[in-house]
């Protein structure tokens, strides 16, 4: 017997060259389906790409990106090409406060105001990717800057307006001057991001005791202002009735004044007139100026005239003296 035979007998298998190259042979064959079905499911499954609604992509060829931008199926080169998503829809971030557990981030919301008041201001800031290769290489945090800048813009104007516009009338005004800046620094950046819109959550005086005393001086300005309305209200009730009197008195003035005058007039000309008759006839107009003006300073007073002779000239039907004084002093 050969040793063969006798290691089979004993239970013992040799080694044979032959067998081994039988065994090689199979791993290889199997080796080179899983390979093949490796390189398929690549080939098949690496070779496309989907694009939604929603987002973007940037095809990668050797370091070269490109977007594509149309939504559905494309096709790239496996192993050659690579494809970054970009989500197109409008996002947003909190400034101010968590959004999640909305809790208050003090160092980002308490700012100070052109009055050297303290306010807590939070905002919203809403974005979107407007190119997605620039979103992706031009800077590595993008979204990041967008909030450095927006913090900053925020600060610059709101230190730029008065506590009472940025806690109550003056909001709208206050968002229209920072997303124009934000925006306008966003241009010069050139991220490939796009500012869509930032609100005002709220805004409020820091601390309860502060706010309180906000309260209690909105309560005064109203205070104020309804003073000053009762007031110009009293003074455009009392300005017609002053000016209506005014113009009373001032027609009265002159009214008088004209009187006056009429009158001054007329005894300038009865002056003249008596002044003429007094030149032609001295005497006669002497006398009868006398006795008008004995007659107008008393009335009741009688005049008789006599003669040299002691007969009786002229006489004046005039009440007598004596009536003028009730004790009868004068006759």
């Amino acid at each position: 017997m050969n040793d063969s035979f006798r290691n089979k007998r004993n239970g013992f298998e040799t080694f044979n060259p032959n067998s081994q190259n039988g065994v090689s042979l199979s791993l290889g064959k199997i080796i080179a389906i899983i390979a093949l079905v490796v390189v398929a499911f690549i080939v098949v499954f690496g070779s496309t790409y989907q694009v939604t609604e929603q987002e973007q992509a940037v095809l990668i060829t050797f370091g070269q990106p490109k977007a594509v931008t149309e939504p559905g199926l494309h096709f790239k080169i496996p192993l050659v090409q690579q494809v970054k998503k970009v989500n197109t829809t409008i996002q947003g971030f909190s400034i101010g406060y968590d959004q999640k557990t909305n809790t208050a981030i003090e160092e980002e919301s308490l700012m100070i105001t052109s009055d050297y008041n303290f306010v807590n201001v939070d905002f919203f800031v809403e974005y979107r990717y407007s190119d997605p290769v620039k979103a992706l290489y031009a800077s590595k945090q993008p979204v990041e800057i967008l909030k450095n800048i927006s913090m900053s813009c925020i600060r610059n104007v709101i230190g730029s307006y008065p506590v009472d516009d940025v806690l109550t009338t003056g909001k709208n005004e206050i968002q229209s001057v920072i997303k124009a800046m934000i925006l306008e620094k966003l241009e010069k950046q050139d991220l490939g991001i796009q500012l869509v819109n930032i609100t005002i959550q709220d805004s409020e005086p820091p601390t309860i005791e502060v706010m309180e005393a906000f309260k209690a001086v909105e309560t005064a300005k109203q205070g104020k202002e309804t003073a000053l309305n009762n007031a110009n209200k009293y003074r455009n009730e009392q300005i017609p009735q002053a000016e209506a009197q005014a113009d009373a008195i001032i027609k009265a003035a002159e009214a008088e004044k004209t009187k006056r005058i009429n009158e001054a007039t007329a005894q300038v000309a009865r002056f003249n007139a008596m002044y003429e008759e007094y030149i032609k006839n001295p005497e006669v107009t002497r006398q009868r100026m006398f006795f008008e003006t004995m007659e107008e300073v008393l009335p009741d007073l009688k005049v008789i005239i006599q003669s040299e002779g002691g007969e009786v000239q002229t006489f004046y039907p005039i009440e007598s003296f004596t009536t003028i004084n009730n004790s009868g002093a004068a006759n």
